[in-house]
């Protein structure tokens, strides 16, 4: 390796620490926006799940902590718990925000371990939307160098790379200097886990929590002095040789150069696993464009890639988070024409009805060559004809103004029912204006019943 791929953790860190609020280009400042109002109407919902009742009853209530906000609950936490509690909450649904060069949540991780430190070291909105931009870009380059390897080894990414992107925001926040960035991404490098294995369960938003706790901690011990490897991407047994097998490379970091990533930000708009929405838009296409009567379906094809088998074929889900991860169960919900934006349709109970198991038998899952990650192609053969239906849903809204619109509408239907419709709102204004905001502490306030 030469010089420049000897610095890789710290070119890294040279990329991201100088940016500032009033240098983000225009669009990646509304991306993030998104990021942030999208994050706390998941975080919501999720707070009412039971993995939260779990996280609080064991965690929060014993350590008795008063320092920060948990979103959506009154209870109150110390600021590394609270990073916890609320990173574990904002992907208990699996409704988060997904980034195709990330390979993984970007926001999930991230926004966390920002908001309880925010809230803590009184930040203000435009410091915190500086250090949300700079931990996405920061998290979508590791990506990029780690490449394919690293996801299809069974790690998940919002886990591992997600403990750096909050490391770098909470270090961006905190206004470290370049020694002190580097000994938070190393600190970050050795506590980053979170396997693919444990998709289906309550593990995954876990990884989410840990991630951010992680993270925020990291920075945190840096900037008290504590020290790790500075060049902990690419040094012998550092994260790239052991989590991809993969080589630093300065020329993958200068293709992002000048970029900001975050503007590639994918939403979902279905409560299931991002590698799934395909195949629900195309089943849905299929179903509006025939008038289908599920009863007369004989048989569904879903093609997808064959990396897609390992992320979210579970043929037959018993639990609703199972479901989340089932391209049989999506499609044939889709089919049926349920709401799969309703977290609600991912349940234990529907997953069990036997009209659902008797369509989901129907459908054959088919891995194809050369169709991308984010697209599948849906057939279905009913009384002697058929139909077909593809979809790529791995391309970035053109129109952010359309976006942030039905963002809103998604914020409401999840905010709504926790906070009440006005409160809702009215936290919805104050996200989607955050740059105005003086004190993070108040936007938080917001996000907890009265």
């Amino acid at each position: 390796m030469g010089e420049e791929s000897e610095r890789v953790t710290l070119a890294l860190v040279e990329a991201v620490r100088g940016i500032r609020y009033g240098e983000i280009p225009r669009e990646a400042r509304e991306t993030a926006h998104h990021c942030l109002l999208d994050f706390l109407g998941v975080t919501l919902a999720g707070s009412q799940e039971l993995l939260t009742d779990i996280l609080i009853g064991e965690i929060v209530r014993s350590e008795g902590g008063k320092e920060a906000g948990i979103i959506g609950r009154r209870e109150r936490a110390t600021r590394l718990t609270a990073a916890l509690v609320n990173g574990a909450a904002g992907h208990a649904l699996d409704f988060d925000d997904t980034h195709a060069t990330m390979t993984g949540h970007p926001s999930g991780p991230v926004l966390p371990a920002l908001l309880a430190l925010a809230e803590t070291e009184g930040a203000d909105g435009r410091a915190l939307l500086a250090a949300l931009v700079a931990g996405v870009e920061l998290e979508c380059r590791i990506g990029a160098l780690l490449g394919g390897g690293h996801y299809a080894a069974g790690f998940h990414t919002t886990g591992t790379v997600g403990t750096f992107g909050a490391a770098a925001a909470c270090s961006h926040l905190l206004g470290l200097d370049q020694a002190g960035w580097l000994h938070a991404l190393g600190l970050a490098g050795t506590q980053a886990a979170g396997l693919k294995s444990a998709f289906g369960t309550m593990a995954k938003p876990l990884h989410a929590g840990r991630a951010a706790s992680a993270g925020l901690l990291s920075a945190l011990l840096a900037r008290g002095g504590f020290t790790a490897q500075a060049a902990i991407l690419e040094v012998r047994q550092g994260f790239l040789a052991t989590h991809a097998g993969a080589e630093a490379s300065a020329e993958v970091l200068a293709r992002h150069a000048g970029r900001f990533l975050i503007r590639d930000t994918l939403f979902k708009f279905h409560a299931a696993c991002y590698l799934t929405h395909a195949a629900i838009e195309a089943a849905g296409q299929l179903r509006e464009r025939h008038g289908l009567d599920p009863e007369k379906i004989a048989a569904v094809e879903v093609r997808v890639a064959p990396p897609l088998l390992d992320v979210c074929n579970i043929e037959a889900p018993s639990t609703g988070l199972e479901g989340k991860f089932s391209l049989r169960a999506a499609t044939a919900l889709a089919l049926l024409g349920e709401d799969t934006s309703d977290p609600a349709t991912f349940s234990d109970a529907r997953m069990a009805e036997p009209r659902l198991v008797a369509l989901r038998e129907r459908v054959r899952v088919i891995p194809t060559q050369g169709m991308g990650p984010m697209q599948a192609r849906v057939r279905i053969e009913t009384d002697g004809q058929r139909g077909e239906a593809e979809v790529d849903t791995g391309v970035p809204a053109a129109d952010l103004g359309a976006q942030g619109r039905r963002l809103q509408r998604k914020f409401m239907s999840l905010a709504a029912p926790v906070l009440g419709a006005a409160r809702a709102a009215e936290l919805c204004d104050a996200a989607s204006s955050a740059q105005e905001i003086a004190s993070v502490a108040d936007l938080l306030r917001l996000a907890q019943p009265g």
